[in-house]
């Protein structure tokens, strides 16, 4: 029971990093929550808030609540999540120095397959990977002019080998639907190949600087390869791996504007991710306009359905 109310914590800060600002949960969930979090013992009972449930729908004052009693959970609990454990219980191995990766001569074809045997073969990438489960290098075209890139694989994507095909996955493949493409048209990558390790086999975790770190030059080296005019950067921790964290950044104060990466011009978005957790038109139209931002520095049509939707009528 722990594990799964850490994992919920956990998640409960990702999403407050990717800008969530309200989570619904129906009555009869967080009652059993809060039974659940009352039989517990530890710091990790800080996750829940003590106010009884209200009936009536979306529960801000809870989530306000319980993002309060996260930021200011003890030390100890922090500590306790903050230790990276395998899927055994062990500790994480250590993670070494980036690598030099120098990709060799040849077509675009021949450069990225040459690079997805390095990467599918690194004994780092492979001695951080779960047993069963598959690194995740990248998937379309290396002629693409765009280039989505995420933060890591997720537990649908370790189980496939292909990033981006859980519930997340569905969403963006529709969003590039919409962009009158097909993920064969673009370049669908993330700065982690492997999975952060987690003890257990349900959530996620944020890479560490140092994960990121040792990641970044096969990422750079699929850029390189590729060419692209545009990177669609998925994610605030997806934006933290480019840019580099700074505690200063806000996603808000980003979204939809440009940055710029290796020299390639970069726009951040909400991860869909984000868009499953808060399906408002307004939220959608966010992610839109920043499509629409991509879409013209690519010089690819635009209808006037498309500039339209998901604005209020």
């Amino acid at each position: 029971m722990r594990a799964h109310l850490e994992a919920i914590a956990e998640e409960l800060r990702r999403w407050r990093t990717e800008g969530a600002t309200q989570v619904f949960v129906d009555d009869h969930t967080l009652v059993g929550l809060r039974a659940a979090v009352a039989r517990a013992r530890g710091p990790v009972m800080a996750v829940l808030p003590d106010p009884a449930p209200t009936a009536t729908g979306p529960l801000t004052d809870a989530l306000a609540s319980r993002q309060t009693a996260v930021a200011r959970r003890p030390a100890r609990a922090e500590a306790k999540i903050g230790v990276q454990l395998r899927w055994d219980g062990q500790p994480m191995a250590p993670i070494p120095a980036p690598p030099v990766v120098e990709v060799p001569g040849g077509s675009k074809m021949e450069q990225m397959n040459w690079l997805r045997e390095r990467v599918l073969s690194d004994p780092v990438c492979l001695a951080h990977l779960r047993p069963g489960r598959k690194l995740v290098f990248g998937v379309g075209t290396p002629e693409a002019e765009i280039f989505f890139c995420g933060e890591g694989p997720g537990a649908e994507e370790e189980m496939q080998g292909e990033p981006f095909v859980g519930p997340a996955g569905q969403l963006l493949t529709k969003i590039i639907q919409a962009m009158g493409l097909s993920r064969e048209k673009v370049y669908i990558g993330n700065v982690m190949k492997w999975r952060p390790e987690m003890p257990n086999d349900f959530g996620n975790r944020e890479p560490t600087p140092e994960e990121v770190a040792f990641s970044l030059p096969f990422l750079r080296a699929q850029l390189a390869i590729v060419k692209p005019k545009v990177i669609v950067a998925l994610g605030n921790t997806a934006v933290n791996a480019l840019l580099g964290a700074d505690p200063e950044r806000k996603a808000k104060d980003i979204r939809g504007k440009w940055q710029t990466f290796d020299s390639v011009p970069m726009m951040f978005t909400y991860h869909p991710s984000y868009l499953l957790r808060n399906s408002s038109n307004a939220a959608k139209r966010q992610v839109w306009e920043a499509i629409l931002e991509v879409m013209q520095r690519v010089a690819l049509p635009i209808s006037e359905k498309q500039r339209g939707y998901y604005l209020s009528r």
